[in-house]
This record gives C-alpha cells, structure tokens and sequence, in this order.
C-alpha cells in the first residue's frame, strides 16, 4: 500500500526530530568529557613502534607453534634413522621448515620496521607542517 505524502512527511519528520536528539545527546557527553587531547607526535609514535613490537612478537610465537607442530608431525610419520646413514628426508625437511619460518619471521620483522620508518617520516613531515 502506498504511502501518502502527508505519511511520509510525518516519518521524515520523527525521524529527524531523533537524529536532533541523538546529535545533542553526543555533544552533551562531549561537553562533560572535557577538551579531546591529540596525542603528540611522540606519543603516536611510540604507540605505532609498540604495535609494531606486539606483531613482531606474535608472528615469532605463531612461527615457532607452527615449526613445532611441524615436527610432531615429521616425529609421527617419518621414523628416525641411524645418524650414521647421512642425513635423512625427515632431517631434511625440519631443516627446510626451520629455514622456512626463519625466512617468514624476517621478512615480518623487515615489514613492519619499514612500516615504522614511513610512519616516522611521516609523521614529522606532518609535525613539521603545524609548526
């Protein structure tokens, strides 16, 4: 069924009579809050540096838990040989998978430095134009 003109002013209306409300409900709680304080270029820094430290770290332990179960996994299904008999497929492929993760880990760490960097230029080009 259609709406009339007269119904669809009336809903236009309630529903801007509530984004009114809610509009001056926000700067109410705003007001009582106090001023907002912009961390300083510093400060955004050493956030971004320590989030950057907190992936860094992450990345390593989930490496590490995954050349671990890696190994259970060799350690189940390939049985191990006599040392004396040069070195075995399963030798091989831990070797690989310890080469495998050592290369993930540092092209993590190679990421996000780089990210650090670009946000350290950044930043005090931004710094560098408010002054």
């Amino acid at each position: 069924m259609a709406q009339t003109q007269a119904q669809r002013s009336a809903a236009a209306k309630k529903a801007a009579a509530t984004r009114r409300r809610n509009a001056a409900a926000k700067r109410a709680t705003a007001a009582r809050r106090g001023p907002v304080e912009h961390p300083t270029p510093v400060e955004r820094t050493t956030e971004l540096s320590e989030h950057v430290l907190d992936s860094i770290r992450r990345g390593e332990r989930e490496a590490l838990e995954a050349v671990r179960k890696f190994m259970e996994t060799v350690d189940r299904t390939l049985p191990a040989r006599p040392a004396e008999s040069g070195p075995s497929r399963r030798q091989e492929l831990v070797d690989s998978a310890l080469e495998m993760a050592e290369r993930l880990v540092k092209a993590q760490y190679d990421f996000l430095t780089g990210v650090v960097h670009s946000a350290g230029k950044s930043l005090r080009a931004s710094d560098d134009k408010t002054k």
